[in-house]
């Protein structure tokens, strides 16, 4: 059963969801997002920042007093292509390097509408390169992301794939969105239990970041690639949300192609809980686990 604080929280953004979901331009819906963040989620004790071009790329270096020598992470974040920043995620990103003893490059990637697709892409592999040209070895490092992020890393680890280059020892996807034409079941049986999301409103900003290509194009709607080829992968998703479907049949495919993969249903969990983390004991439990996938492979 979900824990009493994660119900008055699931509570909480049930009646905020209006607000969160509202129709200011896009411009004010950034700066709210990311003053919202500011506040609401710190960084942990003992994680330091610091501001880096990668390749050229923005970026953060999150790095926890404890990290590990050696190991790295590239974190892409959420927020449907269109809003979120490394700021906006550093709570999250700094508690999963203490988790996972490891620096994270946090990549403040390029933002649709502004700079549709292949922009967020290329900017992640340009971060890659980076990572390796620093002298961090691929067997050493893991890509992940939540929601965009989490489907980013995929578009980015099929990308390195098709290209024969180095690939990444794991991956890990927070409620990955994989599927941007909305096709799954879950998007309309869970519609009703979704504190957070819904499948309206910014359906012009979906098609504006995929520009001129198809939203079925395997580095967009990544659940439409094949993914033989890629590396271990630690799913999380929770049980609450419309992109459910997005994760089961990720993890469907990946089963049917011989990925390896561990497929985590966190019960009574909405869209990237895990950012909850200061206050929902679910939030770090799923953040430890994380830790201990990265553990295992890097």
């Amino acid at each position: 059963m979900p824990s009493f604080r994660s119900r008055i929280i699931q509570s909480m953004l049930r009646d905020a969801r209006n607000a969160l979901l509202s129709f200011e331009p896009l411009e004010v819906r950034r700066r709210q997002f990311d003053a919202a963040a500011r506040r609401a989620i710190r960084v942990p004790r003992g994680v330091s920042v610091r501001t880096v071009s990668a390749g050229g790329v923005p970026s953060d270096w999150v790095e926890p007093d404890a990290a590990a020598p050696g190991r790295a992470v590239l974190y892409l974040h959420g927020g449907a292509y269109i809003i979120g920043s490394p700021t906006t995620h550093r709570g999250l990103t700094g508690r999963i390097a203490c988790a996972g003893q490891t620096r994270i490059l946090s990549v403040d990637y390029r933002l649709a509408p502004e700079h549709p697709f292949p922009a967020a892409l290329d900017d992640a592999l340009a971060a890659w390169r980076w990572l390796l040209g620093q002298g961090y070895a691929p067997e050493h490092i893991a890509i992940g992301g939540d929601s965009a992020g989490g489907g980013l890393t995929l578009a980015a680890a099929l990308s390195l794939r098709d290209r024969q280059e180095s690939l990444p020892a794991a991956l890990f996807l927070i409620s990955p969105w994989t599927d941007l034409t909305f096709s799954g079941d879950s998007i309309r049986t869970r519609a009703s239990r979704d504190p957070l999301l819904h499948s309206n409103g910014d359906g012009w900003l979906i098609n504006a970041y995929a520009g001129s290509q198809p939203l079925t194009h395997p580095y967009i709607s990544p659940l439409f690639a094949d993914p033989r080829g890629l590396p271990p992968t630690l799913i999380q998703v929770g049980s609450e949300e419309i992109l459910y479907d997005d994760s089961s049949r990720l993890e469907a495919k990946m089963n049917a192609a011989g990925v390896a993969n561990r497929f985590e249903v966190w019960d009574g969990m909405w869209h990237v809980f895990q950012g909850f983390a200061p206050y929902v004991p679910e939030a770090q439990q799923a953040i430890n686990r994380i830790g201990a996938f990265l553990d295992s492979h890097l």
